[in-house]
């Protein structure tokens, strides 16, 4: 269905869109400012050569809610961020009001076994000719180290902090192939490399690095963080470096700046309380980033340019936004859980059309309980898509069609009705509940059967409608309680009730489809193939006998058990609603070891 939210102030959106491109066109005419100027008090402001990409400190001048005027500059935010510069102790990194999220570990980078190690340790190592050879003789510095580094070579760092103050020259410079490692198992929780150094891009003029990374070269294991004014911890541009297991923390602006035409492998790291951005992708860059987690961290993903990066299976929770998407990026997003940020789940502005599902290619992202938007569409003119999502409807601003998640039930992964389910709710017969949960165990009320068997099937009346006493005009079922029971689904009990909150007991939910069906059994013994036969009450014997020789019945997990009077649940009137559907032709067979067959 075709999802469109206007806005609540046609005037104001249009006033907030010129500021916009004024601001836009503001940002492109800088010139590269000193820290210190005025206007902008914000120490992670950006210019054209810092980054085409809008900051979590800036967006709040470019995407802002319709009702209200432009945000004003968020003055101090920066400085509630960061820590003093130097060593930063590794209690930084850890705020048991924010941390609750664990990226993966990916399996550890296995060096070749004709890879050259050249150990550093900070404490006890020394920058001379001859060490480096081992953990007990080792160098000082990452730094000399990079310079006896050949491709192949992996540099291996022992506990310690990695500063000016220890002898480092910021930036650290990657050569193509060499490897630098830590401790992938604690994502380099005490491997912390401190500090940054001019670097000019040729992309984007003058930056604060501290480390670069160049083709083919590894990054495993380490923390990484940069208080310098518009300091980046790490900076990849035009290269494909692999990036995992580490952490990115309590830099002044990005965690990870992707720029030219990069193609990195990001996967299972830590971003936390980057004052920028956890990932910034620029340019045409393109790439995967993958497993991680964002928290914290201004703009989970701040992604520009024309750039298109798989962002697929990650984290991002807690931040300003969780992904900004603007200029004409074009990334793609799967399997991502976005909640909880402070403002949007997912922002497109400018011209950015974010891949976010479609129909051939579901988008699986849960994306809920995001402050003000879930999926925020404030481009000039261009409808997304996002088909097979997990988002409220009621938080989606602009032109969006929208189709909700229906194959990505994360609690019926493996379960024996997944299939039935899977397969009736593409049919929009059945759904699951907000937050991505099917609940297969749970029981059925006569009401919800008499609204599944009503979308099912549509059945045509066949008798009067009945007034139950007990199913007033504005009860929810009302009307589906009406449909099923004039289609021959349902029926009531003495004293005209129907008891719409009675779960429904197995034998009925057979019962109602076998007499809706006008189903009728060739043989009436046909219910002696199940060894509780004795159990099913004797109005049910013929109904449930045709339901059985005409294979509506599927028992999990002994195909000869009935359990007649047992409530039924989710998934078991999934699978004999299916079955119903593959009699009446309407529906393809899945095979099924728990189907009831006669001999």
């Amino acid at each position: 269905m075709c999802h469109q939210l206007k806005s609540q102030d046609k005037r104001i959106r249009s006033k907030n869109v010129n500021k916009s491109k004024i601001f836009v066109q503001f940002l492109r005419s800088l010139v590269l400012l000193d820290a210190d100027r005025q206007h902008m008090t914000h120490p992670t402001s950006m210019t054209r050569q810092d980054s085409p990409i809008f900051s979590s400190a800036n967006r709040a001048s470019s995407v802002k809610p319709l009702v209200c005027s432009l945000f004003p500059w968020r003055t101090g935010l920066t400085a509630l961020l960061l820590v003093a510069s130097g060593t930063i102790p590794i209690a930084t990194l850890a705020d048991t009001s924010i941390v609750h999220a664990q990226a993966p570990t990916t399996p550890p980078i296995a060096a070749p076994t004709t890879a050259k190690v050249i150990y550093v340790n900070p404490e006890v190592g020394t920058d001379t000719p001859g060490a480096g050879t081992s953990e007990a003789s080792a160098y000082k510095t990452i730094t000399f180290a990079l310079t006896q580094a050949e491709p192949g070579t992996v540099v291996q760092l022992a506990a310690g902090n990695y500063t000016s103050e220890t002898g480092e020259a910021f930036p650290l410079t990657l050569k193509s192939g060499v490897t630098l490692r830590g401790d992938e198992a604690t994502k380099g929780e005490n491997i912390i490399i401190s500090g940054g150094g001019e670097y000019i891009s040729p992309t984007f003029a003058r930056q604060n690095v501290t480390i670069r990374a160049e083709k083919e070269t590894t990054i495993s294991g380490v923390t990484v963080t940069n208080t310098n004014t518009r300091g980046t911890g790490l900076w990849i541009e035009s290269a494909n470096p692999t990036v995992t297991n580490s952490t990115f923390a309590n830099s002044n602006r990005d965690g990870i700046f992707v720029t030219g035409t990069a193609s990195p492998k990001i996967e299972a790291n830590r971003f936390i309380k980057n004052g920028g951005n956890g990932i910034s992708v620029a340019r045409a860059a393109q790439g995967e980033i993958r497993n991680n987690v964002f928290q914290a961290t201004g703009f989970g993903l701040a992604i520009g340019g024309t750039s298109s990066p798989l962002v697929s299976d990650n984290q991002i929770q807690q931040n300003k936004d969780g992904i900004y998407v603007s200029e004409a990026a074009q990334p793609i997003l799967r399997n991502n859980v976005i909640q909880n940020n402070d403002r949007d789940g997912v922002v497109a502005t400018v011209n950015a059309q974010p891949d976010i599902g479609s129909a051939d290619n579901a988008g699986q992202n849960l994306i809920r309980g995001n402050k003000r938007y879930d999926l925020y569409n404030a481009t000039r003119s261009n409808a997304l898509v996002a088909i097979g999502n997990d988002i409220d409807p009621k938080r989606i601003s602009g032109k969006v069609t929208f189709t909700p998640a229906q194959f990505a039930l994360r609690d019926i992964k493996g379960l024996w009705a997944q299939p039935y389910i899977e397969a009736l709710a593409a049919k929009n017969i059945i759904a699951g509940f907000p937050d991505g949960t099917f609940k297969p165990d749970e029981p059925v009320t006569r009401a919800q059967f008499a609204a599944i068997v009503s979308k099912a099937f549509t059945p045509k009346g066949q008798r009067p409608a009945v007034n139950f006493q007990d199913v007033q005009r504005k009860y929810w079922g009302y009307q589906a309680i009406q449909t099923a029971y004039q289609g021959g689904f349902v029926a009531g009990y003495p004293g005209n009730l129907f008891e719409p909150e009675q779960k429904i007991p197995r034998v009925q939910a057979l019962v109602s489809l076998a007499n809706g069906l006008k189903l009728s059994a060739d043989n009436s013994s046909a219910i002696a193939v199940y060894t509780d036969a004795a159990q099913i009450p004797n109005y049910a014997a013929q109904p449930v006998a045709a339901a059985t020789q005409k294979q509506l019945v599927i028992n999990y997990p002994t195909p000869t058990q009935l359990n007649p009077n047992r409530e039924a649940t989710r998934a078991e009137v999934a699978a004999f609603v299916y079955q119903a559907l593959v009699n009446a032709g309407r529906a393809k067979a899945i095979p099924s070891p728990y189907l009831v067959s006669l001999p």
